[in-house]
């Protein structure tokens, strides 16, 4: 073979110390064949070689078990790769669900403690106007009142026993002291205080609104300075009055007060009421 012909190579990749070092022995041995046949055929004296044909020799490795091996291991990381991140994206949905939830759940108790917030500082509220009201109830009373006298105190004079309807109207209502107070009664056994003016009036065959207010706008005004028994009296505004009760003579009344103190009797100074209308 000739020193120019051309010689195969066999590069295989790298795997170890001893493979590296077969191949540096293989090499050296074809690098020494070749120098010797060019030093033969330069010189002119020097017989004709004879063609030769060089076989390099070829390395025998157990690739595919190798490269099986490194498939499986892919493989098998891979997988592992991928059951990791399902079970680290299943934590995350897990914690971000929980996140939610604890943040409706601060929300809705929020919202419910700032209702409640809300309905305590009405209900002040309006027991505070009504506290008001009142006073001022009294003062206007006691400014319209300063001239009058009684034998009881009251400020409102006292008029004649009642007789005819206005007499049916008190006893009715004088014969309910005691009974219960309920809110939304209208009788036999228990009232809510214009439910018993209601009932008094009917007495007389006269039809009265049920409502408190409605019933305060009833009739014409009178001073509480000139009742006469049977007049309605009233808490609060003509028209708008929140507690109404029937004016009995000799400076007091007869109503359904609370559910404390049932259907009593009282003097007008116990609690004086802010106006009268006078029905009959």
């Amino acid at each position: 073979m000739s020193h120019t012909a051309h010689i195969p190579s066999h590069r295989k990749p790298r795997r170890s110390a001893s493979k590296l070092a077969v191949r540096a022995g293989v090499a050296g041995g074809v690098l020494s064949t070749l120098a010797m046949a060019g030093t033969a055929s330069a010189s002119p004296s020097a017989e004709p070689v004879a063609e030769t044909t060089l076989e390099m020799p070829v390395l025998k490795l157990d690739l595919a078990a190798e490269v099986s091996s490194a498939v499986t291991t892919a493989a098998e990381n891979t997988r592992a790769a991928a059951v990791e991140g399902e079970l680290t994206a299943q934590e995350e949905s897990a914690r971000t669900g929980a996140a939610a939830e604890a943040k409706k759940a601060k929300e809705d108790a929020q919202a419910k403690a700032d209702a409640e917030k809300k309905a305590q500082e009405e209900a002040a509220r309006k027991a505070e106007a009504d506290r008001a009201n009142r006073s001022s109830a009294r003062a206007s009373l006691s400014t319209q009142s300063s001239g009058a006298t009684s034998s009881d105190g009251s400020g409102a004079s006292v008029a004649a026993p009642a007789t005819g309807s206005a007499a049916a109207i008190v006893n009715f209502a004088r014969a309910q002291v005691g009974k219960a107070y309920v809110m939304g009664g209208t009788g036999p056994s228990s009232f809510d205080c214009s439910g018993l003016v209601q009932a008094a009036y009917r007495q007389a065959g006269i039809s009265l609104p049920r409502m408190s207010q409605a019933q305060s706008s009833s009739g014409t005004s009178v001073s509480l300075s000139a009742l006469q028994p049977g007049d309605i009296l009233y808490w609060g505004s003509r028209g708008s009055a929140y507690h109404v009760a029937i004016y009995v003579g000799g400076g007091k009344f007869v109503g359904a007060q609370n559910p404390s103190t049932g259907i009593v009797e009282r003097s007008l100074s116990y609690d004086k009421p802010t106006g009268a209308v006078r029905v009959l």
